[in-house]
C-alpha cells in the first residue's frame, strides 16, 4: 500500500493545529483505517492510541455504520432544518435521551462540540432572559479548560495557546483556578485534595452577585489539556452553589461521554447531575461531524412556552444542524453502543489499562501520570522550550508504530472502547520504551 503523492499536494492545506512548515518537509499522512490501526501512505500499520481525536470508540470502517451512511445518501441526503423535519433527527433525539442522566430529554443539534458550547450559552441566556433576569449575562468557566475554538468557547475555555492571539474575547467571563494540585500527583482516579477549589464559583457569587451570572460550564475531567481529574468532592460542591444561586451549571462531554469512563456520561461516573450536558465526537463514533446540547426539561419548556403560538422559540440553529446523514450514523452508532454492550467493555479494560499506565510513574522523564476510565495523561519535563520534548516525543512514537495526541509535553492516552489488552500491552510497551529513552 505504498500511495505515491504529487510533490506539491501538500502546499495548499492549511493544517489546523499543526506544524505545518515542520509536516510538510517530513509528512505523517494515514491513507487507511481498520479496527484499532491506521496505516501510513508508506504502508506501515500504526495503533491508534487516541481513538481518533476521542471520537472513534468503536474502532475504524465499521460496515455497519458505513452502510447506513450509504442508504441515507441515497434515500435524503439533505433536508432544511428550519421549519422542515426528518425522522432521524427525531430519533437519535430518543436515543440520547434514553442515556442521558434524569431530565435531561430534550436535544438540540449542531456540527461540533465549538457549536454545541456556543448554543448552549445562548440557551442559558435565553433562559434567564425568559425568567425575567435578562442580567445574568455572565459565565464562569476553567482555567485549562478547553471548549472548542469559536469565540464562546475560547472565552469559557481557559488553555493560554488557544487565546493568547485573539484580543478579548468575549466580555464578563470569570474563570475558576484548575484542579491540578502537587498534592495529587501521581494518584490514580481522583485526587483527595481540591474540592475547595469549586469555592472559586462562591467567590465570584460574592464579587459579582448571583444574579448576573448564566452558567458555570466545565469538563467533567479536562480532556485536552491533560486530563485533569477531578478531585473528589470537587463537582458535587459546584453543583451545590449553582444549585444555592440558580447558576446553570454545564458539563462539556464531549470528550467523556459515550463510555469514556465506562458510563454513559461523565454525569453519571461521578454522580453529578448538570442542567446541560454538550456532546460530539463519539456520537458518531468521528464519521459524519456532529454535536449537541443535552438540556433538562425545566429549561426547554420555559423557552418553549413564553412564546406566542406558531412563534419561533428560539432564534438559533445552522443549515446543517440535524443533517440526515450525521443522524443515521449516529443512531446506528448508539444502537451498537446497546446492542454489543460496548460502555461495559470500557469498564471492564479500564483497571488494566489505568495500571498499564501508571507503570510509567517512575521513568525519569515522567513529572505526573492522571487517568480515569480509558483516560490518561503524563506529563513529561519540558526540553528545549515549550511542547518541544513533547512534539519529538510524537514524532518518534510514530516512527515506532502509534498515532497519538500530544499537548505541550503531556502525552494524551483514549484508546478505543473496543480495545483488548494486547492493544493496550503494545501500546503501552511502545511509549515506555520511547519515553525510557529521553
Amino acid at each position: 500500500m505504498n500511495v505515491q503523492y504529487p510533490g506539491n499536494t501538500l502546499e495548499n492545506f492549511w493544517m489546523p493545529f499543526s506544524a505545518n512548515r515542520d509536516f510538510k518537509e517530513n509528512p505523517r499522512l494515514l491513507v487507511k483505517a481498520e479496527g484499532v490501526y491506521f496505516w501510513n501512505h508508506q504502508g506501515d500499520r500504526l495503533l491508534d492510541t487516541c481513538s481518533g481525536l476521542f471520537c472513534v470508540p468503536l474502532g475504524h470502517g465499521r460496515k455497519d455504520i458505513a452502510d447506513a451512511v450509504a442508504n441515507q445518501l441515497t434515500h435524503l441526503d439533505y433536508a432544511p432544518p428550519f421549519q422542515y423535519g426528518t425522522p432521524g433527527a427525531f430519533e437519535l433525539a430518543r436515543l440520547i435521551s434514553d442515556i442521558t442522566p434524569d431530565d435531561l430529554n430534550h436535544v438540540f443539534f449542531t456540527n461540533s462540540g465549538s457549536e454545541a458550547v456556543e448554543t448552549a450559552m445562548k440557551i442559558a441566556l435565553m433562559y434567564h432572559r425568559v425568567r425575567g433576569q435578562s442580567q445574568r449575562q455572565r459565565f464562569v468557566g476553567r482555567e485549562r479548560a478547553y471548549h472548542g475554538v469559536n469565540f464562546g468557547g475560547i472565552s469559557v475555555g481557559g488553555m493560554v495557546k488557544n487565546r493568547e492571539a485573539y484580543g478579548l474575547a468575549l466580555p464578563g467571563v470569570l474563570h475558576m483556578r484548575h484542579t491540578w494540585l502537587e498534592e495529587n500527583r501521581n494518584t490514580p482516579g481522583q485526587g483527595e485534595h481540591g474540592a475547595d477549589l469549586a469555592n472559586d464559583l462562591q467567590r465570584f457569587v460574592e464579587l459579582h452577585g448571583a444574579d448576573t451570572i448564566a452558567a458555570c460550564f466545565v469538563e467533567p475531567i479536562a480532556g485536552s489539556t491533560g486530563i485533569l481529574v477531578p478531585p473528589k468532592g470537587y463537582l458535587e460542591r459546584l453543583r451545590e452553589i449553582c444549585d444555592e444561586h440558580h447558576i446553570l451549571l454545564v458539563f462539556d462531554e464531549v470528550i467523556c461521554g459515550f463510555g469514556r469512563l465506562g458510563t454513559e456520561f461523565g454525569a453519571q461516573a461521578f454522580g453529578v447531575t448538570p442542567d446541560m450536558m454538550t456532546m460530539a465526537k463519539a456520537l458518531t463514533n468521528g464519521v459524519i461531524p456532529m454535536g449537541a446540547v443535552a438540556v433538562r426539561d425545566g429549561i426547554y419548556d420555559t423557552i418553549v412556552n413564553q412564546a406566542p403560538a406558531g412563534g419561533i422559540e428560539f432564534f438559533h440553529g445552522y443549515t446543517y444542524s440535524a443533517h440526515p446523514v450525521a443522524c443515521a450514523a449516529g443512531i446506528t452508532v448508539q444502537n451498537i453502543y446497546k446492542e454489543e454492550g460496548v460502555f461495559q467493555q470500557a469498564a471492564d479494560l479500564a483497571p488494566y489499562f489505568q495500571e498499564r499506565v501508571f507503570d510509567l510513574k517512575d521513568l525519569p522523564v515522567t513529572t505526573d501520570v492522571r487517568g480515569y476510565g480509558l483516560l490518561a495523561g503524563i506529563d513529561m519535563a519540558p526540553e528545549g522550550g515549550f511542547g518541544a520534548r513533547g512534539f519529538a516525543v510524537l514524532k518518534e512514537l510514530f516512527q515506532e508504530g502509534l498515532v497519538c495526541r500530544m499537548t505541550a509535553d503531556t502525552l494524551i492516552l483514549s484508546p478505543p472502547l473496543v480495545s483488548e489488552r494486547s492493544h493496550i500491552d503494545r501500546m503501552m510497551d511502545t511509549i515506555k520504551a520511547v519515553l525510557g529513552r529521553q
